[in-house]
C-alpha cells in the first residue's frame, strides 16, 4: 500500500481500532482537520472523564535557564499516536516514546546529550512516515526539527537515528542558507509535512533585523535526507513576485518563512504554505510595495515545489500579521454542489475560504481602504482584503464604549491608557506615538488554528481579544524599530476591553455563518455571573462523538464543549496552562478513548507557571460505553 493511500484511509476511517483510533499527524490527517472518528466519548458521558496517567518529561529546569527578559518556552507539542505508542517532542528537542495506555516510557532520544548547556524552544510536533513494510527499504520513521536547525530522523520502533538519512540521521538545514549569519535564528518550531516519500520542511527565522537567512521551504527525500526542491518566500530579482518589492527591498531580506504547519491534499499532490511576514515585521519603509509572497497562502506542487497559485491576505505587513496557522482542507456544499476548499484563519480574526485548485475566494473578498497615517519613511499599502463571509471573529475597532469595566480599578486604569494612545482601528500603522493595534498580534486566531467536522461541516476556532500598544523610534540613519511594546491590559494582566477576552467559535462553512460562540476560560477571581473568557494559545480538536476538546487558556484547565450547541460540558484542572493542541486516541488494551494534553505553561501567556506534565484523560474502566 502506498503512503498516499494509507493516509487517505487513515483520515477517513470510522473504526475505533488501529487507523481510526490513531493520531498519526500534527493535525491528525494531512489536511489538518484535527477531526477524530472516535465516538466513545459523548456529551452524555464526558463529564465522567478522569485523569488516567501523567508523564513528566523532566524539563522543569528550563525556567532558571532562561534570561530574565525572556519568558520560558512553552511545552506546545501535540503528540503522535500510532498503534499503542505515543510520541512527543519536548522543549529541548528530545523525542520520547510512551506506552499510550499507561504513559510508561519506552525510549527517548536526546539530540543535546553532548552539549554542555541545554537550550529550549517551542516545538509543536513531529511527522510520521509509514515506511516500506515490504522489501529491504526503511521502516517507520519520525521526523522533526531542532532549535539549532537540524532535521532529525529516528526509527519509530527503537528511537535510534535513521541509517542512511543525512549524517547519522541528521540534516543540517543551515548549510548554504545562513552561512553569512552564523548567530542568526534558524530553527524549526512546527512539525514538517509528509507527501508520499517527500518530507516538506519550513523554518523559523528572525523577525528583526531585516538582513538574515531567507524563508525557504524545501522538499527532502524521506529516505536519504537529500534536498529535492525549494521554494523561496522572498523571490530573487527577476523572479515572479519580485516586482512587488521596490528599490533594494529584496536584498538579503529575512522572513517570509513558513514557521507554522503546512497541509497536503494527497489526491491532488498539492501542499499549502501559510507564509509569514517579511522582516522587519513592524516597519517596511525599506521594503516598499506589496511584498509577495509575504503573508500569503501559497499552493505548490508537492512533487516539484512549483508554485501553482498564491493569495496574499495582508499587503505590506507592518503589524506582525503573519499567517500563523495550519491551513484546513475541507469539503463543503455550495450552490448545490460539493466544493473542496482550503481555509485559513488569521490574527486579524478574518477567515479566508479559497477554492483548493484555483485559490479563488469562495465568498466575495473586498479590497477596502485602510488608515494611511504612518511613521516617517513608511508607505502603507492603501487597501487590505476583507472577506464578506465569515464576518470578523474579533473586534476591528475600539472606542471608549469597549473599555473594560470588570472592576472600578480596571476601568480607571484602562480608560487612562486608552486616552493616552492613538489608533484603535484595524490596519492603523504603528507611529512614533503610542499606537493601539487592533487586533494585536496574539489575536484573533493564532497558531492555535482550527478543527473541522466533515459531517456537520463546522469549523471550530478559538480567538483572542488582546490588543497591543506599540510605538516606533529610529536613530539617525537607521530604520525605525519598536521602542514601546505592551499588551493592552490592566495592572492585573486582564485585557482592557470588555469580555469575553477569549472565545471558541463554530462556523457553518456551507453558509460561512457563525453557528455559536462561547466564552473560553474564566477569570474566577472576578466572580462574574458569566465567564469572562481568557486569552489562549493552543487549538481545538473535534470528534465524531459530538465533542470539541480544547485547553490553551491561562486558567490551567482543559475543557469539552458540545459541538452542536457550544455548551461547556466538562473541565479539569491541569498542572499548568495547556498551551498546546490536544490529541485523542483509542487504546485496544482497555477499550478506552483517551484525550492527552501537554500541560507545560510558560510562553507568552503563562510565564509564571511552568510544568513538565503530559496528562491523559479517559473514562473509568467501570463506566458503561
Amino acid at each position: 500500500m502506498t503512503l498516499a493511500l494509507c493516509l487517505v484511509l487513515t483520515a477517513g476511517a470510522s473504526q475505533q481500532g488501529p487507523g481510526g483510533g490513531d493520531w498519526p499527524a500534527y493535525g491528525r490527517d494531512p489536511g489538518g482537520t484535527r477531526f477524530s472518528p472516535l465516538t466513545q466519548l459523548t456529551p452524555a458521558n464526558v463529564s465522567r472523564l478522569q485523569r488516567a496517567w501523567t508523564y513528566h518529561i523532566g524539563e522543569t529546569d528550563r525556567l532558571p535557564n532562561i534570561s530574565p527578559d525572556r519568558e520560558p518556552p512553552a511545552f506546545e507539542a501535540t503528540p503522535l499516536i500510532i498503534g499503542n505508542t505515543l510520541y512527543v517532542v519536548t522543549p529541548s528537542s528530545r523525542m520520547i516514546a510512551l506506552d499510550a495506555e499507561t504513559g510508561t516510557e519506552r525510549w527517548q532520544f536526546d539530540p543535546q546529550n553532548q552539549q554542555p548547556k541545554r537550550t529550549y524552544h517551542q516545538l509543536r510536533g513531529a511527522a510520521y512516515w509509514e515506511g516500506e513494510p515490504q522489501g529491504p527499504g526503511p521502516r517507520r520513521r519520525l521526523l522533526y526539527g531542532t532549535l539549532h536547525g537540524d532535521l532529525v530522523c529516528l526509527d519509530a520502533d527503537s528511537g535510534r537515528p535513521c541509517a542512511g538519512f543525512g549524517t547519522n540521521g541528521r540534516v543540517n538545514l543551515r548549510l548554504g542558507l545562513s552561512d553569512r549569519w552564523t548567530s542568526a535564528l534558524y530553527a524549526m518550531t512546527s512539525a514538517p509535512t509528509v507527501y508520499r516519500d517527500i518530507l516538506i520542511v519550513g523554518t523559523r527565522v528572525q523577525e528583526s533585523p531585516r538582513e538574515g537567512p531567507a524563508g525557504i521551504v524545501r522538499g527532502f527525500d524521506v529516505r536519504t535526507g537529500r534536498a529535492r526542491w525549494e521554494f523561496r518566500g522572498i523571490p530573487r530579482a527577476g523572479e515572479e513576485g519580485s516586482n512587488t518589492w521596490q528599490g533594494n527591498g529584496l536584498r538579503d531580506r529575512s522572513g517570509a518563512n513558513v514557521w507554522s504547519t503546512m497541509s497536503v491534499d494527497v489526491d491532488r499532490g498539492i501542499v499549502f504554505l501559510p507564509i509569514g511576514s517579511p522582516a522587519y515585521d513592524f516597519f517596511g519603509g525599506d521594503r516598499k510595495g506589496q511584498n509577495l509572497f509575504g503573508n500569503s497562502l501559497v499552493a505548490l506542487d508537492a512533487r516539484t515545489g512549483k508554485r501553482l497559485w498564491h493569495y496574499q491576505m495582508v499587503h505590506h505587513d507592518i503589524w506582525d500579521y503573519d499567517l500563523p496557522a495550519q491551513p484546513v482542507l475541507a469539503t463543503i456544499q455550495r450552490n448545490g454542489r460539493t466544493q473542496d476548499v482550503v481555509v485559513q484563519v488569521t490574527k486579524m480574526g478574518l477567515v479566508f475560504v479559497l477554492d483548493r485548485e484555483r485559490g479563488t475566494p469562495v465568498f466575495p473578498v473586498e479590497e477596502r481602504p485602510v488608515p494611511a497615517n504612518a511613521a516617517p519613511g513608511e508607505s502603507p499599502w492603501p487597501t487590505q482584503p476583507f472577506p464578506s463571509l465569515p464576518t470578523p471573529l474579533v473586534r476591528h475597532a475600539i472606542t471608549a464604549d469597549d473599555i473594560s469595566d470588570v472592576t472600578l480599578e480596571s476601568a480607571k486604569f484602562c480608560r487612562a491608557l486608552f486616552d493616552s494612545v492613538q489608533g484603535g482601528r484595524i490596519y492603523t500603522p504603528i507611529g512614533t506615538k503610542h499606537t493601539l493595534v487592533v487586533p494585536g498580534n496574539l489575536g484573533g486566531a493564532n497558531w492555535s488554528g482550527a478543527a473541522f467536522d466533515s459531517a456537520s461541516r463546522r469549523l471550530f476556532v478559538n480567538v483572542n481579544e488582546l490588543p497591543l500598544v506599540a510605538a516606533l523610534e529610529s536613530e539617525p540613519g537607521e530604520s525605525p524599530t519598536i521602542s514601546h511594546y505592551r499588551r493592552f491590559v490592566d495592572e492585573n494582566g486582564w485585557p482592557c476591553v470588555k469580555p469575553p477576552w477569549g472565545s471558541l467559535i463554530a462556523i457553518d462553512l456551507d453558509s460561512a455563518r457563525v453557528s455559536w460562540k462561547s466564552p473560553l476560560g474564566n477569570a474566577q477571581t472576578l466572580q462574574r455571573a458569566t465567564p469572562t473568557g481568557l486569552p489562549s494559545l493552543g487549538g481545538a480538536i473535534a470528534t465524531a462523538g459530538g465533542l470539541v476538546f480544547i485547553a490553551g487558556t491561562t486558567d490551567r484547565r482543559i475543557r469539552a464543549f458540545d459541538a452542536n450547541t457550544g455548551k461547556e460540558l466538562w473541565s479539569a484542572e491541569i498542572d499548568a496552562s495547556g498551551h498546546a493542541t490536544p490529541a485523542t486516541y483509542f487504546s485496544e488494551r482497555s477499550g478506552r478513548q483517551f484525550v492527552v494534553i501537554a500541560a507545560g505553561g510558560g510562553g507568552y501567556l503563562s510565564p509564571d507557571r511552568v510544568s513538565d506534565a503530559l496528562v491523559a484523560f479517559a473514562l473509568p474502566r467501570s463506566v458503561p460505553q
